[in-house]
């Protein structure tokens, strides 16, 4: 994890969340410090929403996935024309 340390991250959670931020920390339990972060609200109908978070904690037993994100290909991204299905909840 320390390799995406001052680095944007995306995160996706067990409850299917999208949260995008900078990464500021992390312990041994994997709970993460976002910062300067944002939610994606993805739907079918209408393009993606962004909802700003700014200074933010998830905890390690709620995180399904964590990727660095290519900030230049996500800046050429259209977000108000994507149009995609919410993700579900992780099962274990």
């Amino acid at each position: 994890m320390s390799i995406f340390c001052r680095k944007t991250i995306s995160v996706i959670t067990n409850d299917g969340r999208n949260i995008v931020g900078v990464l500021k920390g992390f312990d041994q339990a994997t709970n993460i410090i976002l910062d300067e972060s944002h939610e994606r609200v993805y739907s079918t109908k209408e393009g993606v929403q962004q909802l700003v978070l700014g200074l933010y904690i998830i905890r390690g037993d709620n995180i399904s996935v964590v990727g660095e994100l290519d900030e230049e290909l996500d800046s050429a991204l259209d977000l108000s024309n994507l149009r995609a299905h919410p993700l579900k909840p992780v099962i274990h």
